[in-house]
């Protein structure tokens, strides 16, 4: 089964963990509607619901990918996946759980350009 995902931090071309992607086809970039925000965790990025465009980058994948990102994700303890429209159809798209530890905002939307 083929699935879409829309990822936004360290799964990017050219950042940390990309080669989980790179068996994957980008089908474009997205942003989102503004329905989101995005934080600084260090290493990697966390969204959450807010009022927030967000930046990032549509693939599709097959279903051994999408286990291979959930296991990234550490899927539903970490991050859990919600279904978002993109122009290409519906993507998943990660959410970080506990918006308790988030309070460095970049305020940008786009993890590429935190600095």
């Amino acid at each position: 089964m083929q699935h879409l995902v829309f990822v936004y931090g360290t799964l990017r071309q050219g950042e940390s963990n990309h080669d989980v992607l790179s068996q994957a086809q980008l089908l474009g970039q997205h942003e989102t509607p503004p329905e989101y925000a995005l934080y600084d965790l260090g290493a990697y990025p966390a969204v959450i619901t807010g009022h927030q465009v967000i930046f990032g980058e549509v693939y599709l994948i097959d279903e051994g990918v999408l286990k291979a990102l959930d296991k990234l994700e550490e899927v539903p303890v970490e991050y859990r996946r919600e279904l978002i429209d993109t122009p290409f159809g519906q993507a998943w798209i990660y959410l970080y759980q506990d918006a308790s530890m988030l309070d460095v905002i970049i305020s940008s939307g786009d993890w590429c350009q935190r600095i």
